[in-house]
């Protein structure tokens, strides 16, 4: 097994968060092999940004993305950039208030996620890329939802676990009352 994931976004959402926290799930809590390699434009903030991460049952030989299976995309920026580049079968999950889904190509299994406004109700807009996170490991075959929450715990500072908790477990519940 070796999925390859690009999250992708603007600077400022956490998409770097996201593929830092996607491979500790992986590696520390999965007990799998992932590797995380990641881009960002000079603006820092604002910019364009993606974050890719491969994760493997097996030893990962060569460590870059060329065609992922799973594409997050959270600005409309990062769709025209980056949301033509995926498998023919690939799964495409996108933040339905930040990006109109133009062009999706034929036969990609799509969920629309309204990962700001859940993020806005819990109080901060901040744990979309959390909300993002939950929905992905609700999906079941990428990184086991325990192993994802252990990653979020362990990667947010301490007064922020309990929002960020939240924001996972509303991702985890779209999915099951939303499902593909």
């Amino acid at each position: 097994m070796r999925t390859e994931i690009r999250f992708a976004g603007f600077g400022g959402q956490g998409i770097v968060s996201a593929g830092i926290i996607t491979g500790r799930a992986a590696a520390l809590h999965d007990k799998k092999n992932a590797v995380m390699t990641q881009s960002y434009g000079p603006e820092a903030r604002g910019g364009a940004c993606n974050a890719n991460v491969i994760i493997s049952d097996q030893r990962i030989t060569f460590p870059e993305v060329t065609t992922p299976d799973l594409v997050i995309v959270m600005s409309q920026e990062a769709f025209t950039k980056f949301g033509h580049a995926i498998a023919e079968d690939g799964t495409m999950i996108l933040d339905e208030d930040m990006v109109d889904p133009q062009g999706i190509p034929e036969g990609i299994r799509t969920l629309r996620v309204p990962a700001t406004r859940i993020a806005e109700t819990l109080g901060n807009k901040i744990v979309a890329n959390v909300v993002m996170l939950g929905v992905l490991a609700s999906l079941g075959d990428v990184v086991k939802p325990e192993a994802m929450l252990a990653a979020v715990r362990a990667s947010v500072p301490e007064r922020f676990i309990e929002l960020n908790q939240c924001a996972f477990q509303a991702g985890c519940d779209f999915v099951k009352e939303d499902a593909l």
